[in-house]
């Protein structure tokens, strides 16, 4: 990974709260309820959810991170819902974790998983950056172009992904190239799940955000790059190891 243009993301920020709680400290308190009920994995069931045995290579898990993510990617997964792609991510990348035997800020900074130097797949999903939207004020709204999928937040009167999944609707794409304020982006899963705990640490917090908020337009920034570099792995062709008689 080239050092220069790497960008540290603080763990205080991006795993000390909110939505991503299993990233967390074991001191730290996750406020959101929704995932109290899960446990810690442990070491053996690390392995099933990323469909391993071990013992198993560093390539092998991170050929089986990038699967699973995938598996469970909204787009590829019609089967699944939102909330459900959600935890399972979290999931993926807490055993990704354990397995690697990274401390929350290795995870991000080291070459193992930065999936805003390395996207895992196409980017689908939608993140809509709530410090530049201006809500129902807005000349184009998106959630009047596609009401499901975006919605105004409670808390703040901006507009939020209020589901995934839409990578080839045609309303959700109208929506996001026509946005006049440039706060909607196509992201991946890994990708929405740290700009989303980013994003809240910067909305909820009683102080001075303007370091933070710099980070969060760096890293939109810098997935558009990657996302835009990303390309599609190739099916290889299948061959045949039998010779054949030409005559």
């Amino acid at each position: 990974m080239n050092s220069s243009s790497f960008i540290t993301i603080p763990s205080t920020l991006v795993f000390g709260s909110g939505r991503f709680p299993e990233f967390a400290n074991k001191k730290t308190k996750a406020s959101c309820s929704r995932r109290d009920h899960d446990a810690p994995l442990s070491s053996a069931s690390a392995y099933a959810v990323l469909g391993l045995h071990p013992p198993c290579s560093a390539a092998d898990m991170k050929a089986a991170f990038r699967a699973k993510v995938k598996q469970f990617h909204p787009d590829l997964n019609r089967h699944s819902n939102t909330t459900h792609s959600d935890a399972m991510i979290r999931r993926v990348i807490e055993a990704y974790r354990i397995l690697s035997n990274c401390t929350p800020s290795q995870l991000i900074q080291s070459e193992c998983l930065d999936p805003f130097d390395t996207p895992e797949c196409e980017a689908f999903d939608l993140f809509v950056n709530q410090l530049l939207c201006v809500g129902k004020a807005c000349s184009n709204s998106c959630v009047k172009r596609a009401p499901h999928a975006f919605s105004y937040a409670s808390s703040t009167g901006t507009a939020r992904a209020s589901s995934q999944g839409h990578g080839d609707d045609y309303a959700v794409q109208c929506a996001v190239g026509q946005c006049p304020r440039n706060c909607i982006h196509y992201v991946t899963p890994s990708q929405r799940i740290l700009l989303e705990e980013l994003l809240d640490s910067i909305l909820e917090a009683p102080y001075d955000t303007s370091a933070d908020a710099d980070l969060l337009y760096s890293l939109i920034n810098k997935a558009k790059f990657e996302n835009n570099r990303y390309q599609k792995p190739q099916r290889q062709p299948k061959g045949s190891s039998q010779n054949v008689d030409w005559f």
